[in-house]
């Protein structure tokens, strides 16, 4: 708020130069036409004063763009924990959560860069103008005051209008980027079932709602323009009838002052500035339409899971994650610095959930749940998360600076030694986002080998034996056996041979 009220400063002196510039201008010219010296200090003052105007509107704008930076770093760094919380039957489809995140909060930062600095200015300026325009003629500066104050109420109206049409169109981008991400991500689905006309159609009629929404902001948009620039013609035309017919003295009535010809340029030169600030509103104005709406749904988005609630072990009391037919519980253990947790039963008994529910990745429908901050927990899940970079950069995700001889030591450990083997650029080799040269084996020991380089008291795996030869798996086995010694881990598991060497078994 107060980098904004900065940047409104430095565009509410832009008018203090523009006085500068009319009166160097209004001198200059009567110099000029009397015959008489001043040129060079009028030209000496217009020069001041376009320097000042240029200083006071590179640095507004140089101060608004901070500011909105600043406010967008900050709306995503608690954002995003947020909207990684987000699971279950209510949580958002992957389109809209990514608008929430990307587009939601550019449409606040660009508020907050443009629209927040010249709303400033805009309750500042005029104010100024008008003073200064009062040293020179009283009923100049009485003339755009009252022409301000219909102005100021056809803009309510307007705004009023322009607020709604916004918050319709943001729910309609929202929807159309929540459809278009979800039919893209099942293509192969939608082409084998010949549903492409149909979703086209569907995404087509979403496209078009679109258009609607954005062609309602528009017009609302083009009305307050359309006020402004009535009002802002009204008051120079006035206030030239005015400053003319007194110079002539063809006024219907007697004058309150004695206007010269000076006063009088320098007066329309300033008519002009008394509206320049609403005219920059007027063009902010969409940026504040969007950033408000934007900013009304985020303030919608569900609370991740407190972190006040978090302590040094699990600890799980009649938890019961509820999906449309589906429940899973109540489940109810508890676990502390280290032991080993196998989580058992059928395929698609919500194993998988459970362990979302203890990384904060899932709320709780009931019961009471206690469990590590999201820093001390390390996920080793059925399908890791591949980048498109280097197996090295894949590895170490979760502690880059993990040394070389940590990251070897991991590699031996879950077996990817003998892949590595097979590969000339070893730890550099380029990999995929599919993993494609990697069985569903590799990619399973690539994913518990970055959670140990991870080095967390919380170790989490999902089924980290499947997809596995025997030998294999006995390796794996024997690590998370080891590893339980020293950290706390819990496994969501088929494989017999782990659970009969768990703490605790929990079947669900």
């Amino acid at each position: 708020m107060k980098t904004a009220k900065a940047a409104g400063l430095a565009w509410t002196s832009d008018s203090v130069g523009a006085a500068l510039f009319a009166w160097g201008a209004a001198g200059a010219l009567e110099a000029r036409l009397q015959g008489t010296a001043g040129i060079a200090a009028g030209a000496a003052l217009m020069l001041l004063g376009g320097l000042l105007r240029l200083a006071s509107q590179y640095g507004a704008q140089i101060i608004g763009f901070d500011e909105g930076r600043t406010l967008a770093r900050l709306r995503r760094a608690a954002l995003f924990p947020q909207l990684l919380s987000l699971a279950g039957p209510g949580a958002p489809a992957l389109g809209a959560t990514a608008t929430l995140g990307i587009d939601h909060v550019a449409a606040e930062q660009a508020r907050a860069a443009r629209f927040d600095p010249v709303r400033q200015s805009a309750m500042l300026a005029p104010i100024l103008v008008v003073l200064i325009v009062a040293l020179q003629s009283r009923a100049a500066a009485l003339i755009l005051f009252l022409t301000l104050i219909p102005f100021v109420l056809g803009m309510i109206l307007a705004g009023g209008a322009a607020r709604q049409a916004a918050d319709r169109q943001m729910a309609a981008i929202t929807a159309l980027s929540a459809l278009y991400v979800d039919r893209i991500r099942h293509l192969p689905i939608i082409r084998h079932f010949g549903a492409q006309d149909r979703v086209a159609r569907a995404a087509g009629g979403a496209a078009q709602d679109v258009a609607e929404r954005t062609i309602a902001v528009l017009r609302a948009a083009f009305l307050s323009s359309a006020v402004l620039e009535f009002f802002a013609a009204l008051s120079v035309a006035l206030v030239a009838v005015y400053c003319g017919f007194a110079l002539l003295g063809l006024l219907p009535f007697t004058p309150p002052e004695q206007l010269d010809y000076r006063a009088a340029f320098f007066v329309l030169v300033m008519a002009p500035e008394f509206y320049l600030p609403m005219r920059r509103l007027a063009a902010a104005y969409h940026e504040k339409q969007l950033g408000e709406a934007a900013e009304k749904v985020l303030a919608e988005v569900p609370e991740p899971v407190n972190a006040a609630a978090m302590a040094d072990k699990v600890s799980l009391r009649d938890v019961v994650i509820a999906w449309p037919g589906h429940r899973i519980g109540p489940v109810s253990f508890e676990l502390g610095a280290s032991g080993l947790v196998c989580v058992t039963g059928p395929t698609g008994s919500g194993k998988t959930s459970l362990l979302a529910a203890i990384a904060g990745q899932v709320m709780p429908s009931e019961g009471t749940l206690e469990t590590r901050p999201a820093e001390a927990i390390a996920w080793a899940g059925q399908v890791p998360l591949l980048l498109p970079t280097t197996l090295d950069d894949n590895l170490r995700l979760g502690r880059p600076e993990a040394t070389d001889v940590e990251v070897a030591e991991a590699v031996r450990r879950v077996g990817l030694d003998a892949l590595l083997a097979r590969r000339n650029a070893g730890l550099a080799t380029p990999i995929d986002h599919h993993g494609a040269w990697l069985s569903g084996g590799e990619r399973r020991r690539l994913g518990l080998a970055r959670a140990l380089i991870a080095d967390r008291p919380l170790l989490l795996a999902d089924e980290p034996t499947a997809d596995l030869d025997a030998f294999s798996a006995e390796q794996i086995i024997a690590i998370l056996v080891a590893d339980a010694k020293q950290r706390a881990v819990i496994v969501a598991t088929h494989d017999e041979r782990l659970v009969a060497l768990a703490d605790q078994v929990i079947a669900l």
